[in-house]
């Protein structure tokens, strides 16, 4: 009886999903889009300046990569992102790209959440 017992309350264990989670899939992020860069070259040597990002889809902690490099990014709003681009990553001429990365956000227990989108390259020159 104590074995029927025991066989019966992990039966209804496992049949009620106690036994694991059940976990949502990550969805995709908001992919942001680029349409202008502000100003749109520099010339080589230059000292550090302010980039503008004009595009959409810019979330509230979104990034500017300035030829891989993550930049410190200021979010002015979901059309138009700033980055500071240092005299050091403008020494030398060059075309460089510069994308906007949305982060992703974190799931709960039963996973979900979203993934980083970046946006495509846009090409910044260094003359």
């Amino acid at each position: 009886m104590k074995l029927l017992m025991v066989i019966l309350l992990a039966a209804t264990g496992v049949g009620c999903g106690y036994s694991s989670h059940a976990t949502t899939p990550q969805q995709p992020g908001t992919m942001p889009t680029i349409a202008t860069l502000v100003p749109p070259s520099t010339a080589a040597g230059s000292s550090q300046f302010t980039l503008e990002v004009d595009g959409t889809n810019f979330g509230g902690k979104a990034s500017v990569s300035f030829n891989g490099a993550a930049m410190a990014t200021t979010v002015v709003s979901a059309t138009v992102v700033k980055a500071t681009i240092p005299a050091s990553a403008v020494m030398n001429s060059a075309t460089v790209p510069v994308t906007v990365t949305n982060p992703g956000t974190a799931g709960g227990i039963y996973g979900g959440g979203t993934a980083a989108a970046i946006s495509a390259p846009m090409n910044f020159t260094i003359n």
